[in-house]
């Protein structure tokens, strides 16, 4: 099964209007400045980890080629951060700049990437999207963290309340509960699975808002050799890499598409907090989510279309 240009254009349409939405809502300032982030802890904390719970608890993964995909998103992601390291000096040196260019470069929006599977692919598209947030996010997580603790921006306590933090990411949690449950064939018993299920349907389309509430326009003034590097690798070296990894490793064509998505999406919004947390620059970070957003409404469509 392959998408056609309308039909990438209409999967995608409606999530960046989503986007917008919440662009629109933070500029009124409405409902209030205290609603968003109480609404983010929601979503991170319950409902997004609810979906991916319900997906991969429920869903018969033995048809995917999760290991041909791990190659080509898991190799991908390597490369990139085995080059950017060695790179580092020539793209910035300060040690504060290069972790928010190493987490710009690596980290997806795992909201705009799961919504985008399954208005492309439907329930196959949702459950390959799941598979790809299992694979990818303990990897990113541990590269990022390891990039704040080698550039030095970290004390001794601080390195040791982020690795505690992520021992109890809700997504890796989830993720790991989820395989756990569908391994042992319990998957979710009785009302279990429709609670957790309806819980997860309000992840998305809430999370794409407040990707949306979360983007700040003035940064896009910001266009220094930092952000140029940080912008090429996430929406162009990357996606390039993984559609030929998946080509060559035949790649089915949803796990391609999701692959590939998953590949082009823009740097995830919690970059942030991440940044103001261990030390990084995070106006430098901001600048990225806020410019990789909106550049990816026209990069994102161009390469799904690419590869079909």
């Amino acid at each position: 099964m392959t998408v056609t240009e309308s039909a990438v254009e209409d999967a995608l349409g409606p999530l960046f209007l989503l986007i917008l939405l919440g662009t629109l809502l933070r500029w009124r300032r409405w409902p209030g400045a205290d609603f968003w982030p109480r609404l983010e802890r929601l979503i991170y904390f319950l409902l997004f980890p609810a979906m991916l719970l319900a997906t991969l608890a429920t869903t018969d993964v033995s048809r995917l080629p999760v290991a041909r995909m791990a190659l080509a998103l898991l190799g991908a992601m390597i490369v990139f951060a085995c080059l950017l390291w060695a790179l580092r000096r020539r793209i910035e040196p300060e040690g504060a700049g290069f972790t928010s260019v190493f987490q710009g470069s690596l980290r997806f929006n795992t909201y705009v990437g799961v919504a985008g599977a399954a208005a492309l692919h439907g329930n196959a598209g949702a459950t390959a999207a799941a598979v790809a947030v299992a694979l990818m996010v303990p990897v990113v997580n541990v590269l990022c963290v390891t990039s704040f603790v080698a550039a030095g921006t970290l004390g001794t306590a601080s390195i040791r309340k982020s690795l505690g933090a992520l021992a109890r990411n809700p997504l890796i949690l989830a993720c790991l509960l989820g395989i756990a449950l569908n391994l042992s064939g319990l998957g979710l018993p009785g009302w279990s699975e429709e609670t957790v299920s309806l819980l997860g349907r309000a992840a998305l389309p809430l999370g794409l808002v407040a990707v949306g509430v979360a983007l700040r326009p003035a940064t896009l003034l910001r266009l220094d050799r930092s952000v140029w590097a940080a912008n090429l690798t996430k929406l162009l070296l990357m996606p390039a890499l993984v559609l030929g990894l998946a080509t060559l490793l035949e790649l089915d064509p949803v796990s391609r598409d999701v692959a590939l998505l998953f590949a082009a999406l823009p740097t995830a919004t919690s970059a942030y907090i991440l940044s103001r947390q261990l030390g990084g620059d995070a106006e430098l970070m901001a600048a990225l989510i806020t410019g990789q957003t909106l550049l990816a409404m026209l990069t994102l469509p161009l390469w799904l279309m690419l590869a079909s």
